[in-house]
């Protein structure tokens, strides 16, 4: 959560938060794809910003753009095919876009890191988990062999893998999922960023092993004051741990809010649905309700308001007019023409 009170972090490149710990801001954002079939807009002027301390949830369905953004901001899209037609993302005020390759190495890792969804391909299967943290400390910080494997193995017990001395020559495959995503945390911490990214970081874990690995993030940014971007489809996951939420829908950001309150009164007819779709507690024994339909075509996407085809609410204007993301209270966006009768119930 939100820490206002702590020291934002020290950056390695010398680069320096905003007197209000403002780290990052992404500001009209555009990404797209050239394809044999065409171009597929992937995101579509996307806004958003990042302080320290504080955990924004990126929340939305597959296709959303939601991934696409995160690799924007880690500069590791494949370009071509991918491109960017559009847009800044600034660290500390200096635009990551524009930065030279080596400078944006040496931001990528120890200012602003990512965890993966898919911890198994994501970690490299030759070669013990130990050796793999301990590369950090020796490609970026020039440590020796032992000191970088003594500092693997601090790691590791800090994510709370156990035996970590005598686990540390084991190999992915030789972990658990719920430990392989613990040792990928260990390796996003290792350099102390500013800035994580956590991309469907509880993905194929059950739910108990769900609920400590986003425990454990908590912990880490607390003790960091890092800024965390939470990338996620599941409601339920960023309930208790975000502090604002943006909500995307083919590559646009639909609706933004303080977590509590868009729980409590969503200002966009996609956020209704996606609420309406999870299970609760004090409506047992009713019949969930789905979002019918499926995502837009990339290649083709609606004319008006991308959510038009699959919106109970729709209208000729929202077939014809592409909404922008307007306020409709304090700290409340929304890209509905709708938004002031869906917010006010």
């Amino acid at each position: 959560m939100t820490t206002t009170q702590k020291t934002v972090p020290k950056t390695e490149t010398g680069y320096q938060p905003g007197p209000d710990g403002l780290l990052l801001e992404v500001d009209d954002l555009h990404v797209e794809f050239h394809t044999e079939d065409g171009v597929a807009r992937a995101i579509n002027g996307v806004n958003f910003s990042l302080h320290a301390g504080e955990t924004l949830a990126i929340l939305g369905e597959s296709g959303s753009g939601k991934s696409v953004t995160a690799q924007a901001i880690m500069g590791i899209l494949d370009m071509p095919p991918a491109r960017i037609p559009q847009g800044e993302v600034r660290y500390c005020g200096h635009d990551l876009l524009t930065m030279a390759e080596d400078r944006r190495r040496r931001t990528r890792g120890p200012e602003i890191s990512m965890i993966f969804q898919d911890a198994l391909s994501s970690l490299n299967p030759v070669f013990p988990v130990g050796w793999q943290i301990a590369e950090m400390f020796r490609k970026h910080r020039g440590m020796n062999k032992s000191d970088s494997m003594a500092q693997a193995v601090r790691l590791m017990e800090r994510v709370n893998i156990p035996g970590a001395k005598d686990r540390i020559k084991a190999y992915p495959h030789q972990f658990s999922g719920g430990m392989r995503q613990r040792i990928m945390i260990a390796m996003s911490i290792a350099l102390d960023p500013a800035v994580l990214i956590a991309d469907e970081p509880t993905t194929a874990l059950d739910v108990t092993v769900q609920a400590q690995i986003m425990n454990l993030l908590a912990e880490l940014q607390e003790e960091r004051n890092m800024g965390l971007i939470l990338i996620t489809h599941d409601l339920g996951v960023v309930a208790d741990v975000a502090d604002r939420i943006a909500v995307m829908y083919s590559g646009r950001i639909m609706e933004s809010a303080d977590v509590y309150e868009l729980y409590r009164k969503p200002a966009h007819p996609y956020t209704l649905g996606l609420l309406e779709s999870i299970p609760r507690l004090d409506q047992k024994g009713q019949e969930l309700s789905a979002i019918g339909g499926l995502p837009p075509n990339l290649l083709r996407l609606p004319s008006g308001c991308e959510f038009n085809p699959r919106c109970r609410f729709a209208q000729d204007i929202c077939r014809r007019d592409r909404p922008e993301l307007l306020p409709v209270a304090p700290d409340r966006l929304s890209a509905c023409h709708f938004r002031e009768e869906i917010y006010h119930g």
